[in-house]
């Protein structure tokens, strides 16, 4: 590997041992076995290479919400049961204390410490907007701007977060993808009576 990618794989053992605050850029580079003058060079700035490196730790485990280790999802695209598949892979990946996903919750709540991981994370999400829903829905990713991401992207990504702090706080208590799903049916069932009652005023 070159300096480039030394340093990001230096970036997210890091990352994972002491967060975004915690890193230095001289731990990422005796972690790497490059130096200073890389980083920026490469990435530009200390805070640019932490956010790749978290979005490619994102990456990596996101690949689990589909099944991974080479297998697929079952349920039928758009449907309730894919909702609820989905969901349940993406919970097994918080049910670890030292999942990737507490990294986000560190943003969340220190996100004024560090703005330009916080700014290069923004940016990622409305992207990953657009990534989640073939995951559900099937077919191509939209495009950012589309109706679809900016309504069921905006969706399923908001109730992923909630999750990730649930997870986080309390794992005891947190919402399992089966719980998630059952609300989802209540509120479709709510929904649907509603309609019929003001149809029939």
């Amino acid at each position: 590997m070159g300096h480039r990618e030394d340093l990001l794989e230096g970036a997210k053992r890091c990352l994972l041992r002491k967060g975004f605050v915690g890193t230095t850029a001289r731990e990422i580079v005796k972690e790497s076995g490059t130096n200073l003058a890389s980083i920026g060079y490469h990435y530009g700035s200390k805070d640019a290479l932490l956010a790749q490196a978290y979005v490619a730790l994102v990456g990596e485990v996101s690949e689990d919400f589909d099944g991974g280790a080479g297998q697929k999802l079952t349920a039928p695209p758009g449907s309730i049961e894919r909702f609820e598949e989905v969901y349940a892979n993406m919970v097994r990946t918080m049910q670890d204390p030292d999942s990737i996903w507490r990294l986000s919750m560190e943003v969340v709540v220190m996100g004024d410490r560090i703005p330009a991981v916080r700014d290069h994370l923004a940016a990622a999400q409305r992207e990953a907007m657009s990534g989640i829903i073939p995951m559900f829905l099937g077919g191509e990713e939209p495009a950012l701007d589309s109706e679809l991401t900016g309504t069921a992207g905006k969706f399923y990504l908001t109730l992923m977060m909630g999750l990730i702090a649930q997870w986080r706080l309390d794992p005891e208590t947190a919402t399992r993808a089966e719980e998630l799903t059952a609300g989802l049916r209540r509120v479709i069932a709510a929904a649907g009576e509603n309609t019929e009652n003001t149809e029939n005023t």
